[in-house]
């Protein structure tokens, strides 16, 4: 992370809308490169954090918003942005002149290009940036970006996610950020379910779990899923397995990513089995304990499930 503004451009000052597990570090980091940010929350908890990082928090959203260059924003959901930004009165209405809406909440593509074109049509750019890294990559800057907007909104917005982030990625128009982030997933979501699934068949042949990372970590068969969020504990110290599947990244949180990629699939009528299924499977294992569980918990489920059917 850089210490000065000196390659910030034209944007000395942001607005931090949600600052939360994700925005609240996000936010820190920028304060830390020297970036003025003015930041809110609804909940308290997260602006007294945000304030002892440096973040100068205040009770009105539209007064954060009237101090920015840039406006970023990480809620939980697209209506939650087109709300934000369009309710009476919204954050569009407190803008500067100048003003880049940048919006880093992972939503559907169509409420992406439906927040970007109200920016558009009240006068702002704007860019959809989602992040991958979750908590860890927040807290330490090393998030990846998928970027969807006009290329020369990207350039103006490199600097600051380049604070935040360690990749950053132009896919597009506005809303192909999105997309990139719900196919990743969608690959994601699938990949961990099949890791699990395999690591349950092999316990049952008398596989030890350690023998069988051993050799699908060098084998056709490797994958992030296995080699950075392996579901068992011990063949990778750094995996949530080993913290009781403390998250990473939240099963609820798969559960919506997929449904958004269902979402797309649905409206590009693609043929999809296995994304649909990955889908259903996290939806239901999130209706329950499993929600507050990282992703890789699903071979709980699995097992729990395998044990039955086998009785």
């Amino acid at each position: 992370m850089t210490s000065s503004t000196e390659h910030l451009g034209s944007y000395p000052s942001a607005a931090f809308i949600g600052l939360g597990n994700m925005g609240g570090p996000m936010a820190a980091n920028l304060v830390q490169a020297g970036v003025h940010v003015h930041g809110y929350d609804v909940v308290p908890e997260a602006m007294e954090t945000a304030r002892s990082n440096g973040v100068e928090v205040t009770t009105d959203p539209l007064e954060a918003v009237a101090h920015a260059d840039v406006v970023l924003t990480m809620l939980p959901s697209g209506q939650h942005v087109i709300s934000a930004y369009q309710d009476s009165p919204g954050l569009l209405s407190a803008a500067r002149p100048g003003t880049i809406f940048l919006d880093c909440s992972t939503i559907n593509i169509s409420e992406a290009q439906q927040a970007a074109q109200l920016a558009e049509d009240a006068g702002f750019r704007a860019a959809d940036a989602p992040v991958s890294g979750g908590v860890v990559g927040a807290e330490a800057g090393t998030l990846a970006f998928m970027v969807g907007g006009e290329s020369t909104v990207f350039d103006e917005i490199h600097p600051l996610l380049d604070i935040m982030g360690a990749r950053v990625v132009h896919c597009g128009g506005n809303g192909l950020g999105q997309a990139a982030k719900i196919c990743n997933n969608m690959i994601l979501g699938i990949s961990q379910i099949a890791v699990a699934e395999a690591f349950v068949l092999a316990e049952q042949l008398g596989l030890t779990d350690q023998a069988l990372y051993d050799v699908v970590s060098k084998a056709s068969g490797q994958c992030w899923a296995l080699t950075t969020n392996c579901p068992v504990p011990g063949p990778v110290p750094t995996s949530p397995a080993n913290r009781d599947y403390a998250p990473g990244f939240a099963s609820a949180l798969m559960a919506k990513d997929l449904g958004l990629a269902t979402n797309a699939l649905d409206e590009q009528g693609v043929d999809a089995k296995l994304g649909r299924l990955a889908a259903a499977i996290y939806s239901e294992f999130a209706q329950g304990e499993g929600a507050r569980q990282d992703f890789s918990a699903i071979i709980n489920s699995i097992r729990d499930t395998s044990s039955r059917q086998g009785a």
